[in-house]
């Protein structure tokens, strides 16, 4: 397993997360087989905004003894005292619906505690003013609540929430549907916007946990993929963990037969996980936007190319360590020889010769 640190903690997170939105249906023991597979496999970090109540105790029970081993991520505006899952901003609600997680999770504490599903402004003001954020800091000035979050699907909102100030960790949806797709119900904003706010979360230390990166099951079936195509599931989480921000993927998961395949990320071969074909797939709105693939490798005078455009771009956003981290580079885009390998190869078709260049005199070499 591979792990990212949290920019705002000390925490290491898996790359690989646990989305425990479908496993209730599994029934207990698969539910507490899953969550005993996933340990011993390095996954250390939970995502609790489930479809009904019952991966809860069964979490609970698989994790006894063991709980200092994990980050849950606790959702404040998902209620589960009916059985199944419910949004709600009342605040006494959200109050006993977190009790009740806490009691069934068999812990005193939560690791990241989230303003859930909060994808409209209205939405925003009302967790800032009407309570829910205060709950939330208590909670954290107390103990209980060591990290505060955002899940959302609107990047407008999400930037007034880091205008805001509070967030340690965003739950955000990226995927190629939604980041190149014109705008639909949840893939909102263009790709530019999108990009931005990615390179944002980096530059503020902000990480990024990613929801829905296979479009709900979308993409990895032709008949039903906005694209047109099937992507396989580890093109999918490879394109999202290429995204500046980005700490963990979180692949909802039905049974054992699921993690399992998942977690035969980690041993897959890069032409696995090669996603260039998105290149032939993705809009004109997508053309000439470096989305640091890497597929232009190997270059022929040694760059790489993909960070020093990730550095660039993250300079740009007014990172000051991207400003250093890319001074640090052996091989800097005033090394570029001009060959046009990498324009040649790029499947967004960007032209790097003319971008090393730009970034070049950016930086002043």
């Amino acid at each position: 397993m591979e792990y990212r640190k949290l920019p705002h903690g000390e925490e290491q997170i898996s790359i690989l997360g646990f989305g425990a939105s479908s496993i209730g249906a599994a029934g207990e023991k698969e539910i507490e087989a899953a969550m005993t597979m996933a340990l011993e496999n390095g996954i250390n970090y939970f995502d609790m905004a489930s479809a009904d109540a019952a991966p809860f105790p069964a979490f609970g029970r698989a994790l006894a003894g063991q709980r200092k081993n994990v980050y849950f991520q606790i959702h404040f505006g998902a209620n589960y005292q009916g059985g199944k899952y419910g949004w709600t901003t009342n605040l006494d609600t959200i109050k006993r619906s977190v009790d009740w997680q806490l009691k069934s999770l068999k812990t005193d504490y939560i690791d990241f505690g989230f303003l859930h599903c909060i994808d409209e402004e209205s939405d925003l003001q009302h967790a800032l003013k009407g309570g829910t954020l205060d709950y939330i800091l208590q909670l954290k000035k107390e103990g209980i609540v060591r990290h505060i979050g955002l899940s959302s699907h609107t990047p407008s909102v999400v930037h007034m929430a880091l205008d805001a100030g509070i967030l340690d960790m965003l739950m955000f949806s990226i995927n190629p549907a939604y980041d190149y797709e014109q705008e639909a119900e949840y893939a909102i904003g263009s790709v530019g916007e999108r990009q931005s706010l990615y390179r944002r979360c980096e530059a503020e230390g902000v990480g990024i946990s990613v929801m829905k990166v296979f479009s709900g099951g979308q993409l990895l079936n032709a008949k039903t993929s906005p694209l047109g195509k099937a992507l396989t599931e580890y093109q999918c989480i490879q394109y999202a963990l290429d995204k500046p921000g980005v700490l963990t993927v979180l692949p909802g998961v039905r049974d054992c037969g699921d993690l399992k395949r998942i977690l035969g990320f980690l041993a897959a071969s890069p032409k696995e996980k090669d996603y260039s074909i998105l290149g032939t797939l993705a809009p004109q709105a997508a053309e000439g936007v470096c989305v640091y693939c890497n597929h232009c490798q190997p270059c022929p005078a040694g760059l790489d190319v993909g960070l020093i455009n990730k550095y660039y771009d993250l300079a740009l956003a007014e990172d000051e360590l991207a400003k250093s981290h890319y001074a640090s580079l052996e091989k800097k885009a005033g090394d570029c020889i001009r060959c046009g390998h990498c324009d040649s190869r790029c499947p967004f078709h960007v032209g790097q010769v003319e971008r090393m260049q730009e970034i070049r005199t950016y930086f002043g070499e």
